[in-house]
């Protein structure tokens, strides 16, 4: 009795392995929709910048390099893989540097997962198309 459930549940189990899964693959944007807030105006704008170009805001310079959103069918989610970069004066050599200050993907579902940490500016991700 023992032998027959264990062929069955082998024998199901290696029909799930070969059984094609359905599956859907990440849709690419172009565009990604951000939005800015400025900590010490209080004010928000919402910009939408293509993938491989910059946006100059305040002292920030935000590069978008890929934009990904999911299938209708899945649990909507859009991914945006940012490098933000803020100017600022070395006084040492009065020039202004550029400093990386955020390197990574934000998720538009849960902004404070991986969010840019700046006194002034705060930048997420609202939507990708």
């Amino acid at each position: 009795m023992t032998r027959v459930v264990l062929f069955i549940f082998v024998l199901f189990n290696t029909l799930l392995l070969l059984s094609p899964f359905a599956y859907s693959t990440n849709m690419q944007g172009k565009h990604v929709i951000l939005r800015t807030l400025d900590k010490v105006t209080a004010i928000t704008e919402d910009y939408r910048v293509a993938v491989g170009d910059e946006l100059r805001y305040g002292s920030l310079t935000i590069s978008v390099k890929n934009c990904q959103k999911t299938p209708p069918e899945e649990i909507p989610e859009t991914y945006a893989f940012i490098q933000i970069d803020d100017l600022t004066l070395d006084s040492e050599r009065e020039t202004d540097k550029q400093e990386r200050v955020f390197s990574g993907w934000m998720l538009s579902s849960s902004p404070a997962i991986s969010a840019l940490d700046h006194s002034v500016y705060d930048v997420w991700v609202l939507d990708c198309n």
